[in-house]
């Protein structure tokens, strides 16, 4: 894997910086230009690269539906971006890019496919679809007989992550997640970990809902609710917490730590997505890895097939990994 040092030499900067920007040091003091460089340079030396046959050149769209400043929160959905955009060079595709608070420039470009990424409400689909009938998406999947889709299998993942628990002997068992919602505000969308999450522990007689804190995904959040859990529990804390992505169970590390409570002695922890940041922070992060990379090489593999005619819709479920470090036995 890249070194702290291979990362630091590529961004000109300290390997101090980069140390303190990967395990998100609010103490820091620098750009939101020079983390995300930090970041994207983490994510990009973690790719291989394979060769893939050329295409005409085509012009389509890569819609976020995050803003920028979100994307640095959630390093999930910059690692899909950059496996997408690594993926058109090699194709010869063209990319504009459109992240929430420019999506409305979408309709002054000449767009032939659109490749859209996270979650997306009805009206937002159906002006996507007034621009183009090619339209993959990552991350969800809207309606499996209109669209191709590239998704992961979250019941399978925290299934996966509680039978690990329980194997260890593990029965104060907690969560830590976040909540969504349309960014029009039309809905709030369902999270399959947290539902998944209550009717597995419920049907082992193991489900404790004051076990259960949810915020938003980002780090400061998944510090603000281990913190809490720490305070409401004391020392029934629960023995292990599965959390809803990296960036939250990187948040959880730095409470647990500033409470002096040990992990993964007193408190396992296991995260979802395996970002590049989660080998890097102390104790490195077991978590789900989710290839990512993959997902958005998958979107593109199948807009170029839309491109060259097939008409019936595909559904791709990529596969996880658990990943065992030293946040949990």
């Amino acid at each position: 894997m890249a070194t702290i040092k291979d990362i630091a030499n590529k961004a000109g900067v300290s390997i101090a910086t980069v140390s303190r920007v990967l395990n998100y040091d609010l103490t820091l003091s620098v750009s939101d230009e020079t983390k995300k460089k930090i970041f994207e340079i983490a994510e990009e030396l973690s790719y291989e690269k394979r060769s893939m046959r050329k295409i005409a050149t085509t012009k389509i769209a890569l819609i976020h539906w995050y803003t920028e400043k979100e994307e640095l929160g959630d390093l999930y959905y910059m690692s899909i971006r950059l496996g997408i955009e690594k993926c058109c060079k090699q194709h010869n595709l063209g990319i504009v890019k459109f992240f929430e608070n420019n999506i409305e420039e979408l309709t002054k470009e000449n767009i032939q496919g659109i490749i859209a990424i996270g979650k997306f409400s009805e009206k937002e689909i159906s002006c996507f679809k007034g621009i183009t009938k090619n339209i993959i998406f990552v991350d969800s999947s809207p309606d499996e007989d209109m669209f191709d889709s590239v998704v992961v299998n979250f019941e399978k993942i925290t299934k996966r992550v509680i039978d690990y628990f329980l194997k260890k002997g593990h029965q104060k068992i907690g969560y830590i997640g976040g909540k969504e919602t349309f960014k029009d505000k039309t809905s709030d969308i369902k999270d399959i970990r947290e539902v998944t999450f209550k009717s597995y522990l419920n049907e082992k007689g193991l489900l404790k809902d004051n076990y259960i804190y949810i915020g938003s995904f980002t780090v400061n959040d998944g510090y603000a609710l281990m913190k809490k859990a720490i305070e409401e529990h004391g020392q029934q804390l629960p023995t292990a917490f599965f959390v809803g992505n990296d960036s939250m169970a990187i948040g959880c590390l730095r409470a647990l730590g500033e409470a002096q409570i040990s992990v993964p002695e007193r408190v396992n922890i296991i995260g979802v997505d395996d970002i590049s940041v989660s080998q890097y922070v102390f104790p490195s992060l077991s978590t789900i890895k989710v290839y990512t990379e993959l997902m958005g090489e998958t979107a593109v593999d199948l807009l170029v097939e839309r491109f060259g005619g097939r008409n019936v819709s595909k559904k791709v479920i990529v596969s996880t990994e658990l990943k065992i470090r030293q946040s949990s036995f």
